[in-house]
């Protein structure tokens, strides 16, 4: 018997425990999305239903990625890796977007860009991210531009806005956090809903 087979096969041993144990402790990757407003309006019947184009959304770079971006200090971010976004934020902010405005307005159509086909629109609206991000545990900041454009008969910006919102974020987790970013959305929304609904009733 080779002297050396059995400290070896210890060692070899040590190693796949440690290994295992380590596998064991990994944390499970958690997936998020921003949610929409509870419940559905109920606008005016009075109001005008209108058709609306959202998009295009822009997302800054630092954004561009899976892992949910929060802030350490003024100028630290960290990036999560095991609490993630569901799709990427250019697809979701749209779509929580189109999702409050056709329950806080009376829409006709809303289509996320890239729309296609030759549906008139009577309003497209551009938003540009400037700042998505907060600390856990304290509050999540939405920090936004955003234009709303005229149909083909009035072409040209009809209403650009700089907005900042900002929610407390509640508990430590992720989950707070995103549910917290969601609320953002939503305030905005409910200030883009605003505006159209002031544009349409000028018409």
């Amino acid at each position: 018997m080779n002297i050396f087979s059995v400290p070896r096969m210890s060692l070899a041993l040590g190693l796949l425990f440690i290994t295992l144990l380590g596998c064991s402790h990994t944390p499970a990757t958690r997936y998020y999305d921003l949610g929409p407003l509870p419940g559905r309006g109920t606008p005016p019947g009075s109001e005008p239903c209108v058709s609306i184009g959202i998009g295009p959304v822009k997302i800054p770079e630092y954004l561009d990625r899976s892992g949910i971006v929060t802030r350490v200090t003024s100028h630290e971010l960290m990036v999560a890796e095991f609490n993630k976004w569901a799709e990427p934020l250019e697809e979701s902010f749209p779509r929580a977007l189109a999702e409050n405005l056709s329950s806080l307005l009376c829409t006709k159509t809303v289509l996320i860009f890239p729309w296609k086909g030759s549906i008139p629109l009577d309003y497209r609206i551009y938003v540009d991210v400037i700042r998505m991000d907060g600390k856990l545990g304290e509050s999540a900041v939405l920090d936004v531009s955003w234009t709303i454009m005229g149909d083909a008969e009035k072409k040209g910006v009809l209403v650009m806005e700089r907005s900042s919102y900002k929610e407390p974020a509640g508990g430590q987790d992720h989950e707070d956090f995103v549910a917290a970013q969601s609320r953002n959305v939503g305030t905005l929304s409910r200030d883009v809903a605003e505006a159209v609904r002031i544009l349409s009733k000028g018409k």
